[in-house]
């Protein structure tokens, strides 16, 4: 069976088999930011957006995402690194491996609740599993991110 859908903003139609996982078909497209890390849904190393939304690639199936936007971190360049350097600034990348996911949620994060308190941006961060940090350092990071985000939205 084919897939046919929006990959960081190319149509692409692709062969797959019916019980492709989503993460394996963005993988094999050479997405290399999806990680694949618990294969539960809980650490929040597959996170990509599906209409805007973030989705755990590793739970659903490629075949859901029939006529959908899917966008990976590697279509996010800009906003990725831009966070990127937040998360540098307060020592929280560490190792990295879980950077992507966390920096796809933090973007959501953004998107749909640019006013997040502290507790809200650890709800966030609930879903993702880093082994490295206390995640004191991504909070500080984030939270810096939403403030720069909330400025450069002013000045626009």
């Amino acid at each position: 069976m084919d897939v046919r859908f929006t990959l960081n903003g190319v149509e692409r139609t692709v062969p797959i088999s019916a019980d492709t996982l989503l993460l394996d078909l963005l993988r094999s497209m050479k997405c290399y930011s999806v990680k694949r890390g618990c294969e539960t849904g809980n650490c929040g190393l597959c996170t990509v957006f599906v209409d805007g939304k973030p989705v755990l690639s590793c739970s659903t199936l490629a075949a859901r995402v029939e006529g959908h936007d899917v966008v990976t971190l590697e279509g996010l360049r800009e906003e990725a690194e831009a966070y990127g350097a937040y998360i540098a600034d307060e020592g929280a990348e560490q190792c990295g491996f879980c950077n992507p996911g966390l920096m796809m949620n933090a973007i959501a994060l953004y998107r749909e609740n640019p006013d997040a308190t502290d507790d809200e941006i650890k709800e966030y961060l609930a879903g993702n599993l880093c082994r490295c940090s206390g995640y004191e350092g991504q909070l500080r990071g984030i939270r810096s991110y939403l403030n720069y985000k909330k400025g450069e939205a002013c000045h626009e």
